[in-house]
């Protein structure tokens, strides 16, 4: 089997090396690079083909997200995980909409790293647990009365994105049926009524392009 190409992108040397040692660990998965800022990755990236970038927002000479813009415009199919100590509303939104496939706090265990990659190779998205309360800006308005718990809000933005019920249920590594429930509720407090008007709900609110 191939292995799982990840790509670090982090001024900061023995947080690379850290994250290094944790996924050398991991089965199948190898480190094809490491860079220190931006501009460094995209040069990396003309002569290396990455499944995943794991990419810090705060580097010099061309920044995280500008970083994340670049490589989605000019390599869609790599995708990118933001690994940061930035966990603001306003940072998890720019980099949803720059085209982020994760988010993952630096503050968190080195588990959910690891978590993030094996969903990551599984499926298109995760997005860090501990994330709830910023993600709560892209499934409800200040005005809405009815509020997703931590859970339909996660299965919220799958569905959003257009990922099946067999692949939501391997990313969050709950069962179908349990996919399928959160599906019924998320319709019932946003008054949906079918998968349709739940990506057009996305789209009006700015939650996807």
């Amino acid at each position: 089997m191939t292995p799982y190409r990840i790509i670090l992108a982090d001024d900061h040397v023995m947080f690379r090396q850290g994250i290094r040692n944790l996924i050398e660990g991991m089965e199948n998965v190898q480190i094809i690079g490491e860079v220190d800022d931006g501009l460094a990755l995209l040069e990396l990236l003309k002569t290396s083909t990455p499944d995943l970038v794991i990419l810090d927002i705060s580097m010099p000479k061309l920044r995280g997200l500008e970083a994340l813009r670049e490589v989605k415009k000019h390599y869609p199919k790599v995708k990118i995980a933001i690994l940061t100590m930035h966990g603001s509303k306003e940072f998890v939104r720019q980099a949803i909409s720059d085209g982020a496939d994760g988010f993952i706090l630096k503050e968190e265990p080195s588990s959910e790293l690891i978590q993030a990659i094996k969903a990551l190779r599984i499926c298109h998205t995760y997005f860090s647990t501990r994330l709830s309360e910023a993600l709560l800006s892209f499934v409800r308005g200040e005005e809405e009365q009815e509020v997703l718990s931590d859970r339909e809000k996660e299965v919220f933005m799958y569905l959003a994105r257009g990922m099946s019920i067999l692949k939501i249920s391997e990313a969050l590594f709950i069962s179908t049926h349990t996919v399928r429930r959160h599906r019924y509720n998320i319709m019932q407090k946003l008054n949906l009524d079918n998968m349709t008007d739940l990506i057009k709900y996305a789209l009006s609110k700015g939650y996807i392009d």
